[in-house]
């Protein structure tokens, strides 16, 4: 049984020594877009209405006909929509997402 034993892991000792393959870069298809927050200057110009100013951060955002504490995303010109003040985020696949 030991015998045995030795052979398998000799085997798959002898099996598993090879050369690992070239690390390769994938092509970047979706501009990295920030992930938390989109100032109002980087959405297009027709969702750039009604905004203002967090009052928690400071920071600027605008609603675009989203309602009260709504932010709208814009991840690409498919996917685009409202989700709750700082909580949308743009997926690797560039679609918009909101966290609860």
């Amino acid at each position: 049984m030991k015998t045995l034993v030795l052979i398998l892991i000799a085997t798959v000792t002898t099996v598993c020594v090879c050369a690992a393959a070239p690390v390769t870069r994938l092509p970047m298809v979706v501009p990295v877009i920030n992930a938390d927050w989109q100032e109002p200057q980087t959405l297009p110009r027709r969702l750039r209405n009604h905004c203002a100013t967090d009052a928690l951060t400071g920071r600027p955002y605008c609603s675009d006909h989203c309602g009260f504490q709504y932010q709208v995303y814009s991840c690409s010109p498919q996917s685009f929509g409202c989700c709750r003040v700082g909580f949308g985020y743009c997926d690797w696949n560039g679609l918009l997402r909101c966290h609860p």
